[in-house]
């Protein structure tokens, strides 16, 4: 992994104090490590998980409400973003 450090330094004074402040910047050239930090729950392997252990039509009921079926039947720009809360636990994540 190959890294570069900027060092940055700059003096400030006025009439009663005077101080230095000094920034180091690193930045990381080897993606993967930099994506593996950010996310190191390994999300693909999180995704491969849950859709082995989904269980045919869980969420149907949420296919069949009147709400999904008029979002479903927006067209362009007028379709708006599904969001489907609930409490953690309740299987948002396994619904198709």
């Amino acid at each position: 992994m190959s890294q570069h450090t900027i060092n940055n330094s700059a003096n400030f004074s006025n009439n009663n104090n005077s101080f230095n402040v000094q920034n180091n910047y690193s930045f990381v050239d080897d993606r993967s490590q930099l994506l593996a930090w950010l996310s190191p729950l390994e999300p693909k392997l999180r995704h491969q998980d849950i859709r082995e252990r989904r269980v045919e039509n869980v969420g149907e009921w949420l296919m069949q409400t009147e709400e999904f079926r008029s979002w479903q039947d927006c067209r362009g720009d007028d379709k708006g973003v599904l969001f489907c809360y609930g409490a953690p636990g309740v299987g948002k994540t396994f619904i198709r």
